[in-house]
């Protein structure tokens, strides 16, 4: 049957699109065309409805079991078959579903620091002029609001990155020798060494691949009088968009969003105070994750988690760097 022999599970914005991308270079395995399909995430048609721009988003899913099919059709014969959806890791259902069709699949997570990450997701959907909240924090304390009102997982910043309860839930239905964790940070500052250890989980030489495309940098419009005004005008486009063909609306709302970005910033860092005051979202999780894998994720709670040294912030506005390295 055409169907895959290994997912990408997780986690969103923790470099899964640049992972998908890798992968695909490699001979021994066939990547679907349709990177983020989303198939395990519904048992039928996806909701219509959520929050701004989610109905455009739920067009994009591919929940026909004859159209995921197709994906894969292409897969040479003798290569391994994979996609990449990394909702499926938060999804419990999803996980379910995975064990139901694919009980042999083989299963790759990546981790990022749950701060970092609730950022990202963040700025992706400030910078799309989705996101009505200019920061952060107060865009966390609105999250059990939205979760309530049905919107998509996206919007879902903290508990996409409660990796402990995710993975606690996933070693019921799968053994621990179908699943590889590993670090976003590894496949950033040592991608050789991170794509080779995946190729050997999968089984297939590695060697191979030797680099992982250049991730995009979200641009970080400032809040300004013309930022909000063009924001309301987008979202106010992407409902009206759920009423007409994908194609009419993205015309519609497109040129809003290029023209939302022009010019601006690249992604902020977090200030000391704002990961002070996430932190406490994510520390018990954290401990149950290191009970869950067994390796130690402590540093996720100190004041920035980075390969090659813990930098931050300080209130009075400079860069320090500890351990005595560089700052990154």
């Amino acid at each position: 049957m055409p169907l895959p022999d290994f997912l990408t599970i997780g986690a969103p914005k923790a470099g899964t699109t640049a992972l998908h991308a890798a992968l695909s270079r490699h001979p021994g395995l066939f990547l679907s065309p349709v990177k983020e399909p989303k198939f395990f995430l519904s048992d039928g048609p996806p909701p219509t409805r959520g929050g701004p721009g989610d109905a455009q988003t739920y067009r994009e899913h591919v929940w026909r079991r004859e159209e995921y099919e197709a994906l894969f059709s292409g897969a040479p014969p003798g290569t391994l078959k994979g996609e990449s959806t990394p909702f499926y890791l938060y999804d419990l259902d999803a996980q379910r579903r995975i064990r139901a069709a694919l009980p042999e699949a083989r299963l790759i997570a990546a981790l990022r620091d749950p701060i970092e990450r609730a950022h990202s997701n963040w700025t992706h959907l400030w910078s799309a002029g989705l996101e009505p909240i200019g920061d952060v924090v107060r865009a966390c304390e609105e999250e059990e609001r939205r979760v309530a009102a049905g919107w998509a997982p996206f919007w879902h910043y903290r508990a996409l990155g409660r990796y402990g309860e995710q993975l606690e839930h996933l070693f019921t239905l799968f053994p621990r020798e179908q699943v590889l964790i590993f670090r976003y940070r590894d496949l950033v500052d040592r991608p050789v060494d991170t794509l080779d250890r995946i190729c050997r989980f999968l089984g297939v030489e590695p060697g191979v691949v030797a680099e992982v495309p250049r991730e995009n940098v979200t641009a970080h419009p400032e809040s300004t009088r013309g930022h909000q005004l063009l924001s309301r005008v987008l979202r106010a486009g992407a409902t009206i968009g759920r009423f007409l063909p994908p194609q009419v609306s993205g015309a519609l709302t497109d040129p809003l969003e290029r023209r939302l970005q022009q010019r601006a910033r690249s992604r902020q860092p977090l200030t000391w105070e704002q990961r002070e005051q996430l932190i406490g979202y994510f520390a018990d999780d954290v401990a149950l994750l290191q009970e869950v894998t067994g390796e130690d994720f402590s540093d996720w709670l100190l004041p920035r988690e980075r390969s090659g040294g813990l930098v931050g912030t300080r209130p009075d506005g400079q860069r320090q760097a500890r351990n005595g390295r560089p700052k990154a």
